[in-house]
């Protein structure tokens, strides 16, 4: 199934609760909790640039002139794009840092997710980059780890990422969406948006919270928004 064409733009409308609760309702894997948003303070979505960085010492041979990790995907990225980097090696080094940073701004990119250490946080913070990674450091990665390959499947904390699905990330969580299931998730997500949007509305005209939610709010992912 063909992702529609306005996903990105509907799926910024959304928070990453609502699009969790999606996932739930639909039965597909739903959200990592522990990549806390560590520069930035606005909520991003788009389309996953992946990068996989793995152990120089597991690295095969490199014919040509290397690059430095993660510029391919900062020259393949835009404003729709979020770039997505499994550094998994158990290895204190960073997965991304300021140079980068400062390069995605200048291109555009809605931000970062990093399953790994980054580095030159208080940079990211200045350029107002948003940022969310699993640790913090001030290690290098020169000697340490090297970009395995840009646009190939990755995986995040336990979920598979493959290139162009779609990722939203707030304050809450990061939600991972195949392309495949996007139309559907927004779908569910926006009827959840909507009861969740009715049911303040009742509570500030005056409702009790023991009527706003209690069977509406229980059966919320079994049933569509009016």
């Amino acid at each position: 199934m063909n992702a529609p064409a306005d996903a990105v733009s509907r799926l910024r409308k959304l928070d990453a609760c609502a699009v969790s609760d999606a996932l739930d309702k639909l039965g597909l894997p739903s959200t990592v909790s522990h990549l806390p948003q560590r520069a930035g303070s606005r909520r991003i979505a788009g389309r996953a640039i992946t990068v996989k960085l793995v152990a120089a010492a597991d690295a095969p041979p490199v014919s040509g002139t290397p690059r430095h990790l993660g510029t391919t995907a900062v020259m393949l990225g835009g404003a729709d794009d979020i770039i997505v980097v499994e550094q998994r090696t158990g290895l204190d080094a960073g997965s991304w840092g300021g140079i980068l940073s400062l390069a995605a701004v200048q291109r555009g990119i809605a931000g970062v997710v990093a399953d790994g250490p980054v580095r030159d946080i208080d940079e990211a913070r200045e350029y107002d980059l948003p940022v969310f990674c699993r640790d913090l450091t001030a290690r290098t990665a020169r000697s340490r780890v090297v970009e395995a390959g840009t646009n190939i499947p990755i995986h995040v904390d336990g979920f598979d990422v493959a290139p162009g699905d779609f990722v939203i990330a707030d304050n809450s969580a990061v939600v991972f969406v195949s392309a495949s299931d996007i139309g559907r998730v927004l779908d569910a997500a926006e009827q959840i948006a909507a009861r969740e949007a009715a049911m303040a509305k009742a509570l500030l005209a005056g409702q009790p919270v023991t009527e706003v939610m209690g069977a509406n709010y229980e059966h919320m992912l079994h049933t569509s928004a009016a």
